[in-house]
């Protein structure tokens, strides 16, 4: 079956408690990053609302590279779109340096290939600065879904087509579940989010009976018996879930997982880049924030500009692949 991408979702308006659960414990204090700085002020933009991974991540790794620049941070999110807001706000910006995407699989890789045309080049008009590094999803159900197992839940939406559907709050889960669908011979209804946290939301009302979500999103939710657990998406079982299957284990070559990095407007200069880069490597080894990024189930494995370029374009090789596989349609 051909599946359409469907780019925005609406208005929605139900409380989005976890999203300010989340930020509350993340929000900004950009002045005591660089107190008395006279440098221009270094902005990072989220194309993602605030709470989800993306803007978590940003906010655990921006106060360091702050303070190694000597420059105040602040983050800007600009949701929609599924990221193409606020990454063609950052490849139209000035090229000197200071406002910077926290781009990702969805933004940057995904997106080509989800869409006929983009306001923006993805290959020239964004400039590789960092890989911060790797990020497992989950798949998550409601607690009345009839199943516990990747088995169960195929077999129970076999039997009961179209019963089911699932929030997707990006491109990569899109992409996930439709492949999974694909593979599997089901039929679930995709229900498009701008936001991982608001989607998390829906499925505890039961809104949506399954999600892709990422570790720090979802995880407390399935700690407090909310949602429940079914497999991790990556090829092999997580380390950090051991006892949780993998989709592999039931869908064969299924591997769907996510990265976050850093990129600059296409035109500015390399030695920008490799400074911000370079400024990140240092955040990165502090034992804090490792940890803290650990503890929302992200993986620090960093790349340069020179690794990340190569990187990106064969990511978008591999999504392109993905996407036409699963039958999705460019919007």
């Amino acid at each position: 079956m051909t599946n359409k991408f469907q780019i925005d979702s609406g208005s929605r308006r139900r409380t989005l408690a976890l999203a300010a659960c989340l930020v509350a414990g993340t929000a900004l204090s950009t002045g005591a990053w660089a107190q008395g700085s006279t440098a221009p002020v270094l902005r990072f933009v989220v194309p993602f609302a605030a709470g989800s991974y993306t803007d978590n991540i940003a906010r655990i790794v921006a106060p360091g590279i702050g303070q190694r620049l000597g420059q105040t941070v602040v983050i800007e999110n600009k949701p929609g779109a599924n990221g193409v807001i606020g990454a063609d706000f950052v490849a139209k910006a000035a090229p000197d340096g200071q406002t910077i995407l926290v781009g990702g699989a969805s933004v940057n890789t995904v997106n080509p290939s989800l869409y006929k045309s983009l306001p923006y080049d993805p290959v020239k008009d964004l400039l590789p600065v960092a890989r911060i590094g790797l990020l497992p999803f989950m798949l998550v159900a409601h607690p009345a879904v009839p199943a516990n197992t990747i088995p169960e839940l195929l077999a129970y939406a076999k039997q009961n087509p179209g019963k089911l559907a699932y929030g997707t709050p990006n491109a990569t889960t899109f992409v996930g579940m439709e492949t999974l669908k694909r593979g599997a011979g089901v039929e679930i209804t995709s229900v498009p989010y701008k936001s991982s946290p608001q989607a998390v939301t829906d499925l505890m009302g039961n809104h949506v009976q399954v999600l892709i979500a990422d570790f720090a999103t979802a995880m407390p939710q399935v700690q407090a018996g909310k949602i429940k657990l079914l497999a991790v998406t990556m090829r092999k079982r997580s380390a950090l879930l051991p006892d949780t299957p993998a989709i592999s284990e039931t869908v064969k070559d299924f591997d769907i997982s996510a990265w976050t990095g850093l990129l600059l407007p296409g035109k500015a200069s390399p030695a920008a880049a490799q400074k911000i880069s370079d400024a990140l490597q240092a955040t990165l080894a502090t034992p804090e924030v490792r940890d803290r990024l650990r503890a929302i189930g992200f993986d620090a494995q960093s790349l340069g500009p020179a690794e990340f370029g190569p990187f990106l374009r064969s990511e978008i090789v591999t999504w392109a692949r993905l996407i036409k596989d699963a039958g999705v349609q460019p919007e």
